[in-house]
């Protein structure tokens, strides 16, 4: 029994120091089927790949190949082969709801909003993914179905916190339910989330006007011009605005920069003259001056501007083009043309408009930025790396492009450059999330454990619930033995995640190691009653059953553990030992002349008893052996 105890114990120690992959060899496609549960959870995308490619290998024909083949389809744009991966996947395993619910998804993005609330809902009732929830949420929205969009908003919001689409839709569902208390909570915590979102601006001030509060909207609006400068929605509501409060100069100044033209015929039939000849009487100015001086750069400069502002895209391009083509140095007219090249998908051209706009005014920040973000978006990092750090010598505080240049600099695998460049996002930024796990990742391959800890823990103190940050810390504990540390965020887990039996499995181990079994037993059971057929948990439990001199309920679990997994060999080899205990085999053991144990004559006789029974010697050893095993 002392033998059997130190097995246990042996095995117990080199599950836990293991980094947390216990268990033993699996069918494959129900391993690779598990590894692709998980995939969403992965946040490093070389490691993403790496895991895809693992479960293609392991399980290329079934589920979980067919699941991993979808992703793939669907991060190419091919949107109609991942849905049918998607539906191989679930003629391979029915229950697989990330299936479900990622071809919801593309259901959604295709507008077959029938399909998608079907395949979304189904895929809800397997895992709780908030991007589910989302879609959901923002059909029922659509459809005026405002409780249930309410509740999936709600439910998307606890994970997405940074979420502001979701803020900003459930404000607009309050809004629709006449509660506009509610939807100005929302609001504000999308401006919370994100405080440049004109569409919450323009909430809050949609509320206020609702209200007679016209100077509170009006605040509420030039904070928004201030945050987005450029959003037609700001100056179409401040136009309305200053509208009442009757500043028609004001008013129409924000209505032109808004696409609300004097030029359309709207606004031509409009009563007062006055109000219908500011925009037209510029244009025909400028026109005017264009005939009589057909290379007057400076009146095409204007004329774009117009144009732009006006929304006539087409119109704007062909002035700024005649600006170009007259060697315009203002650099504003190549940015905005590259802009307009780029809202047309033209981006070969708008990479040739904002390299003029660099050549004309090298300190043109927003020319640097579009550069950069173009060949970032094409995979040529060096030339993205070029211009964003000229973007950042001109602002420098610009925490979003400094996390940008990290990524790329990890992804060249320079990793003193880019634990450089996440410090500079986090002297901006000390509570981005995505910034501290990022370079706590980067410490530990260098070794540095202690400033990797401390930047797992300040990702976990910013974001409760961002397991990979967990994950990773608890592998640092794990290796230096720092058991308390690595209970605390088990429990931890377990808080923010009580209906995962995963969590509860691996707190149970620690538990378990730890002799703490009473809590250790709990904490297994609990695991099981979440995943009645939760193979490893029902193996723990029945081994520390035995452990604890509980054979008849060790054999009771483990046949169950046996049953949920027929291939877990630790399961069998500890039925096996059961089953000596309680079954020891009979011996037979001879008495020679004076009543003493004897060994049988190996003549024929005995050769052939000896055949039958196992051998004398054998069975003497082993009888002697199981007399000292029994209880």
């Amino acid at each position: 029994m002392k033998i059997l105890h130190t097995y246990l114990l042996l095995l117990s120690a080199a599950l836990l120091l293991t980094g947390f992959t216990w268990g033993f060899a699996t069918d494959p496609c129900k391993e690779a089927l598990e590894s692709a549960a998980t995939l969403d959870s992965v946040g490093n995308e070389s490691q993403m790949r790496l895991l895809e490619a693992k479960i293609i290998s392991q399980c290329p024909d079934g589920a979980a190949g067919h699941f991993v083949n979808a992703l793939q389809q669907e991060r190419v744009g091919n949107t109609d082969n991942a849905i049918e991966e998607y539906r191989r996947t679930l003629l391979k395993e029915p229950t697989f709801g990330r299936a479900n619910g990622n071809m919801g998804l593309l259901y959604a993005q295709k507008g077959m909003n029938d399909e998608a609330s079907v395949e979304l809902t189904r895929g809800l009732l397997s895992v709780s993914n908030p991007l589910y929830h989302k879609a959901l949420a923002q059909i029922f929205a659509a459809q005026k179905v405002n409780s249930l969009a309410a509740y999936h908003y709600h439910e998307a919001g606890r994970t997405l916190t940074r979420d502001v689409t979701i803020f900003t839709g459930l404000a607009e569902i309050y809004t629709a339910m006449n509660q506009p208390e509610k939807a100005l909570t929302e609001y504000r915590k999308a401006l919370t989330a994100d405080p440049g979102s004109a569409k919450a601006h323009i909430g809050i001030a949609g509320v206020y006007l609702q209200r007679g509060e016209l100077d509170k909207a009006l605040e509420q609006m030039k904070r928004a011009e201030t945050a987005a400068p450029q959003n037609r929605d700001v100056h179409l509501m401040l136009a309305d605005i200053y509208g009442k409060k009757g500043d028609v100069k004001l008013s129409d100044y924000h209505s032109l920069l808004g696409g609300r033209s004097k030029l359309t015929p709207a606004t031509q039939k409009s009563s007062s003259p006055a109000v219908a000849s500011g925009a037209d009487k510029e244009l025909e100015s400028l026109k005017a001056a264009i005939r009589e001086q057909p290379d007057a750069t400076l009146s095409y400069e204007k004329l774009g501007h117009m144009y732009r502002a006006a929304g006539k895209d087409t119109e704007a391009m062909e002035a700024y083009r005649e600006a170009a083509h007259r060697n315009s140095s203002n650099s504003d007219v190549y940015l905005n043309l590259g802009i307009l090249h780029e809202k047309k998908n033209q981006v070969d051209e708008a990479v040739v408009a904002y390299k003029r706009a660099v050549k004309v005014n090298p300190a043109s920040a927003e020319a640097h930025l579009r550069l950069g973000d173009i060949r970032f978006n094409r995979g040529l990092f060096q030339e993205a790396v070029e211009q964003y750090s000229e973007f950042l010598k001109l602002r420098p505080e610009s925490p979003d492009i400094h996390l940008k240049l990290a990524r790329i600099f990890v992804k060249s695998k320079e990793a003193g450059l880019a634990i450089s460049s996440y410090n500079s996002v986090l002297s901006y930024s000390p509570n981005d999330g995505d910034a501290n796990r990022e370079i706590a990742a980067l410490y530990a391959q260098k070794g540095d454990n202690d400033k990797a800890v401390t930047h797992y823990k300040k990702a976990l103190a910013i974001h409760k619930d961002d397991n990979e940050a967990r994950t990773a810390l608890i592998s640092i504990y794990v290796k230096s033995k720092q058991y308390d540390e690595i209970t605390a965020l088990l429990k931890e887990a377990v808080e923010l995640s009580p209906d995962d039996p995963v969590n509860h499995y691996k707190l149970g181990l620690i538990y378990d190691f730890k002799k703490d079994y009473e809590n250790a037993i709990a904490t297994y059971k609990k695991a099981i009653e979440l995943k009645p057929d939760n193979a490893r948990a029902l193996n723990a439990l029945g081994r520390l059953y035995m452990k604890t001199g509980r054979l008849s309920e060790a054999k009771e679990t483990l046949e169950a553990a046996k049953k949920a997994d027929p291939t877990m060999e630790e399961t069998s080899v500890l039925l096996n030992n059961i089953r000596d205990e309680f079954n020891p085999e009979p011996r037979k053991i001879t008495k020679g002349k004076k009543g003493k144990a004897t060994k049988k004559s190996k003549s024929k006789k005995g050769a052939k008893k000896t055949k039958a029974t196992g051998g004398a010697k054998a069975a003497a050893t082993g009888a002697k052996t199981q007399t000292k095993k029994q209880p």
